[in-house]
């Protein structure tokens, strides 16, 4: 058997691995810091010696820091690039980033984020920021949020309060009443519209016709959900719309969803859905000519803008025992969201 063999490596360059590993390695928060006597690192047979290392000893903490944080911005192109700007400096472009999400969860009830945001609306975020013992920050939680669209007389409050008994805290308006109501505003949770309710050219046709919904183009194969609870009554092929399935809800209206590649397992006439559950995919059967969710409220067999449908839709109010501790923390929250530097403002 061949003899093992052994290279030596000198002490400068252990030094010098040492220092990298060092410089790489993830920041913490530094508690204590003790200066110890400098080291001398030489390689043998060699003078002098080839530098000197003053080492030191850190302390670091294994504790989560938590502080709040408020920003604000105006909507010029986007949410996501106002958002990116408003928190430069204070948080990482992962959490910025998340952020845009986060905020359209909240009000997924109430503005559908891919089409009610127009430039010039303003935001205000109150942030419960967290700092982890290997330096990563996150946004813990959103403790409120507001909201000033154009199209909107007045802000749009969103406060996260705890109702006893409740396993999470949720999210109420400015009158106490929850933010999540009876219909989603959207099929689609990742989106972006490609046409809006009224009349287009249609896009095989090439005539304009009255569009009887909205489309939201999406990527093929992307989860379309239910708006509210309700009974599958059709789901099947159906002329032009493709691939199509139609919810009875508990009011009487009818939602419908077309052009999908195919349908959730289980879902078929007379089937039970939650709000928010997949009954299928985003696809491009019927007269489609890229993959997209064609979306309709219908009242009495007569379609409906679905924004006007949905929008007068409102939730359940904290409980009268409760009500003075959330006004309380309303206000609390509503005077550090105003403290928030507006981004973009001109």
């Amino acid at each position: 058997m061949k003899p093992a063999t052994v290279r030596p490596i000198s002490y400068a360059v252990v030094a010098t691995l040492a220092l990298v590993a060092i410089w790489f390695t993830p920041q913490l928060e530094k508690k204590q810091v003790f200066a110890l006597e400098p080291v001398v690192v030489s390689r043998p047979g060699l003078e002098p010696a080839d530098f000197l290392l003053s080492p030191i000893f850190v302390e670091a903490s294994n504790q989560e820091l938590v502080d709040t944080l408020a920003i604000g911005g105006v909507i010029t192109s986007n949410l996501y690039n106002a958002l990116n700007e408003s928190g430069q400096g204070v948080l990482p472009p992962s959490a910025r980033h998340q952020l845009a999400w986060s905020l359209a969860d909240i009000f997924e009830y109430k503005v559908d984020m891919s089409r009610d945001l127009h430039g010039g609306d303003k935001f205000h975020l109150l942030l419960e920021r967290l700092q982890k013992p290997n330096g990563a920050i996150i946004v813990n939680k959103i403790l409120g949020a507001k909201l000033a669209l154009s199209n909107s007389q007045s802000p749009i409050e969103a406060i996260n309060f705890d109702t006893k008994g409740s396993n999470s805290a949720h999210y109420y308006d400015a009158s106490g009443m929850s933010l999540r109501a009876a219909f989603l505003r959207a099929p689609v949770a990742f989106r972006r519209i490609s046409s809006v309710f009224g009349a287009r050219k249609h896009p095989i046709f090439g005539e304009w016709r009255n569009h009887t919904g909205t489309d939201y183009a999406a990527a093929e194969g992307t989860p379309v959900r239910a708006i509210g609870d309700g009974v599958v009554i059709f789901a099947g092929k159906k002329g032009g719309y493709g691939n199509m399935i139609d919810i009875r809800h508990r009011n009487g209206m009818v939602s419908r969803y077309g052009h999908m590649r195919g349908f959730a397992a289980g879902i078929r006439p007379g089937s039970q859905v939650a709000m928010g559950s997949t009954i299928g995919y985003v696809g491009m059967t019927g007269w489609a000519t890229g993959p997209h969710l064609h979306f309709e409220i219908r009242v009495d067999g007569v379609a409906k803008n679905p924004r006007l449908a949905l929008e007068s839709r409102s939730g359940e109010p904290i409980p009268a025992g409760e009500r003075a501790l959330f006004q309380r923390m309303r206000q609390q929250t509503l005077a550090s969201l105003n403290q928030a530097h507006l981004v973009n403002a001109e």
